[in-house]
């Protein structure tokens, strides 16, 4: 590796050159990290919906042209000046939030969202110069959420990176730096279900299934599925999940059916859905007098949120979490040692796997609402 110390590395990246277009594969120039950066090589990146969302741009400024992907797992090829916990060789997981150490949220043990490398999805450059490490013929392609991962390389802030166990297969625990471990801290660090507890989760994509994951490993009796589309009950019995509600097949709202199944309501909820309508039933599906539910879906701009304040009067809790309130440096290596020591399951969570030649496959996928995570290999 020490021959590309500190020199441009020419390599294949998958540009979008504009919205909703399919990604062009090209010959991209990723320069040197700078001050407090690392350069990683990129050896699997999977997708996830947050992705899709900004290649679509249909809700949010459009940054184009642009390196998307942010889900992945490498190794450090070189570090920047100023960088000393990282070293060329390391294994690591990018993350799309990040952890400086030094701010009142990082200091603060109940905070993740450190005040500096917080995810940022209108940011397209580089915080140390506002300039992008990503170009074609000189021109600037622009970062994505601080890793860029569907490229060969990328630079990334060493606040956001989280050095992991070298032993840990890349192509399984890659799907730890984004929504497996957003759902499971849901359930383990905020939910926070006691053994033989009920638990509602609400939508059953990849992150509800892994915040389900998380009720099975805190030893819930009860997880309670809760999605529109019938076909993904099947598959969700694999994550702990025992019983299964469609809101569609009543005709009065969810939470009083939940709160009939439960003799009064859930002990926890996790909302996975970003509907603000199945974010009002989380809410009022637990029970009074202890019930906590946690939001962890992203709603739309103009999404306000209405229930009788005698809900919070009779004593349940909302809450809401961010990267299911993990810090990316101090905790992610945490998690993937969960799935060193078989606490914690991820194979049952990649359903798919492609050559980085077919990512647009990928998006193919995801769009359909196929699969839970599909593994894009590099091809180094």
């Amino acid at each position: 590796m020490s021959t590309t110390v500190g020199q441009v590395i020419r390599c294949k990246a998958a540009v979008a050159w504009e919205a909703g277009k399919p990604l062009v594969m090209e010959e991209v120039d990723v320069a040197p990290p700078q001050k407090m950066e690392v350069r990683l090589k990129i050896l699997y990146t999977s997708l996830c919906h947050t992705d899709v969302y900004f290649w679509e741009a249909k809700g949010q400024n459009p940054v184009f042209p642009r390196i998307l992907g942010h889900e992945a797992a490498g190794i450090v090829e070189s570090v920047g000046e100023g960088v000393t916990e990282l070293a060329p060789g390391d294994h690591v997981l990018p993350v799309f939030t990040g952890e400086c150490k030094d701010c009142a949220h990082c200091k603060s043990e109940e905070s993740n969202m450190c005040s500096l490398l917080r995810i940022n999805t209108d940011r397209g450059v580089m915080i140390n110069d506002g300039q992008s490490r990503f170009s074609i013929n000189g021109k600037p392609i622009y970062h994505f959420v601080g890793t860029s991962t569907f490229s060969e390389y990328t630079v990334v802030h060493v606040g956001c990176v989280a050095k992991i166990n070298p032993l840990a297969p890349l192509d399984k625990v890659c799907v730890l730096s984004c929504g497996i471990s957003t759902g499971l801290g849901a359930t383990l660090n905020v939910a926070k279900p006691t053994k033989g507890s009920s638990v509602a989760i609400f939508g059953l994509g990849a992150v509800g299934l892994a915040a389900a994951e998380g009720a099975r490993i805190a030893g819930a009796s009860r997880i309670i599925g809760v999605d529109l589309n019938a076909s993904r009950f099947e598959q969700a019995k694999k994550f702990g999940v025992t019983e299964f509600v469609n809101p569609k097949d009543y005709s009065k709202p969810v939470q009083e059916v939940i709160a009939e199944m439960t003799d009064g309501g859930v002990d926890r909820s996790v909302e996975c859905t970003g509907h603000i309508d199945a974010m009002i039933s989380a809410f009022e599906c637990v029970h009074d007098g202890w019930g906590v539910a946690v939001l962890v879906g992203v709603p739309h701009k103009e999404a306000v949120f209405k229930t009788h304040p005698m809900n919070f009067l009779n004593e349940r809790t909302l809450k809401g979490t961010f990267f299911g309130n993990y810090k990316p440096r101090s905790d992610i290596p945490s998690v993937v040692e969960k799935y060193m020591n078989k606490e914690l399951e991820l194979e049952k969570f990649i359903t798919h796997s492609l050559p980085f030649a077919e990512i647009n496959k990928a998006f193919d996928l995801m769009l359909k609402g196929e699969g839970l995570r599909c593994i894009i290999t590099m091809d180094h």
